[in-house]
């Protein structure tokens, strides 16, 4: 028996070794297939295994993330590359462009990669804003020059609409490591290309990146034909309302205490800028703006639609000490200072603040703009964005109340 037993096992001894042989070149083989399939499907094996968290929904994401994710990159700063680099426009300009950047990741169904801070303008950025009573302003500015945009945006919000990350996550550092082990089929720097012609090649169409940092133009000169409204993919309402979290409960909270309520949004300050021709003659972009921004003049505006006793909430960059006092003969006056208690916990520069007046704004029962963007607008001003002329500080046959 012990014979047998020893011939028996010195047979089965060399089936062993070739299964086990067979086993293990089927197991390798089957690594470098599934190692070869997410190369070649645009995921290198860190960009798997740094992905295997972004599948499950975190708490600070809403949002679940694919090995299949296509990525649109404008930049690391709003309209940089482009004319403000060395400065940055305000908040409105960046807007815009941040929007178009949105519409053309929406329409080529890409991720978009979102620069992680907003420049902030100094010019509007001065405190006397927010700390503004009848008797005193101050030019003090805040001590910031860029906000995080998770302090202005709601991100997960926007995500549910295009979705984003952030250019300082971890995510987006894993996928350049792979776009530049991809080579040709990881990255194009794309310049003059509009989103029709991005979208209609298969070659930029399968690309993980596209870069869009080659052009010299500021963001929104992607999107300067805003008259095609087929090719307006976002509203201007659709920003203001991605604002963070902290500023819409603000909001809300404030609405609250006005009640029922309306508001005007009188532009001035930037807007009043002149300057002087080739004949010495100051001339302005916006002729009546001055004019039609006064209390006597807005109250004459707005009398038809606002009646008196009303709350009216105001939001201006004017800085003047009770300048708009004499509202406050037809209608009980509001402005953002009047809700500190609210407010200073909050807000650390004038583009939150903003973001906080415009979504009080935006909940009243009859809302005036400064300047007409829909035929629908209540304005205090008829003036479009034209040629520099003359400044009108008086009343002419062509100002009368709003029809």
């Amino acid at each position: 028996m012990a014979t047998m037993s020893k011939t028996q096992k010195s047979k089965a001894t060399p089936r062993s070794h070739r299964l086990f042989l067979l086993l293990s070149i089927v197991a390798v083989a089957m690594f470098l297939l599934f190692s070869s399939v997410i190369i070649t499907g645009g995921l290198g094996l860190p960009y798997r295994r740094t992905l295997i968290d972004y599948f499950v929904r975190s708490s600070r994401s809403k949002r679940q993330h694919s090995f299949s994710d296509k990525y649109l990159y404008w930049g690391d700063r709003i309209d940089c590359p482009g004319k403000n680099c060395e400065t940055c426009a305000g908040l409105g300009h960046q807007e815009s462009s941040f929007r178009c950047a949105l519409e053309e990741a929406m329409f080529l169904n890409r991720t978009f990669v979102m620069p992680s801070r907003m420049c902030i303008n100094p010019i509007h950025n001065k405190k006397g804003i927010l700390n503004r009573s009848d008797n005193e302003t101050t030019e003090e500015s805040w001590e910031v020059s860029s906000c995080a945009m998770e302090l202005l945006y709601d991100i997960d919000l926007i995500s549910e609409k295009i979705p984003v990350i952030l250019d300082d996550s971890e995510t987006w550092h894993i996928v350049l490591s792979t776009s530049m082990k991809l080579g040709e089929r990881g990255i194009a720097h794309v310049n003059g290309a509009n989103r029709h012609e991005l979208n209609d090649s298969s070659h930029f169409s399968n690309l993980l990146v596209i870069n869009r940092t080659a052009s010299p133009l500021a963001w929104f000169v992607e999107c300067k034909d805003r008259s095609n409204r087929s090719d307006v993919m976002l509203p201007y309402s659709f920003l203001p309302n991605m604002a963070a979290s902290r500023l819409r409960n603000a909001a809300e909270k404030i609405k609250a205490q006005l009640g029922d309520y309306d508001a005007i949004h009188v532009r001035r300050g930037d807007k009043l800028k002149t300057r002087k021709d080739r004949f010495r003659v100051e001339r302005t972009q916006f002729p009546h703006l001055d004019r039609d921004t006064r209390p006597e003049f807005i109250l004459g505006r707005i009398k038809k639609q606002i009646p008196p006793g009303r709350t009216l909430f105001i939001g201006s960059n004017e800085r003047t000490p009770g300048f708009f006092s004499p509202l406050a003969v037809r209608y009980k006056v509001a402005y953002s200072s009047n809700f500190s208690e609210i407010l200073d916990p909050i807000i650390e520069n004038n583009y939150q603040l903003f973001m906080v007046e415009r979504l009080i704004m935006m909940g009243a029962k009859t809302f005036f703009k400064t300047f007409r963007e829909y035929e629908t607008d209540l304005t205090l001003t008829d003036d479009p964005n034209k040629n520099w002329e003359k400044p009108v500080y008086t009343m002419d046959g062509g100002k009368e109340e709003a029809s």
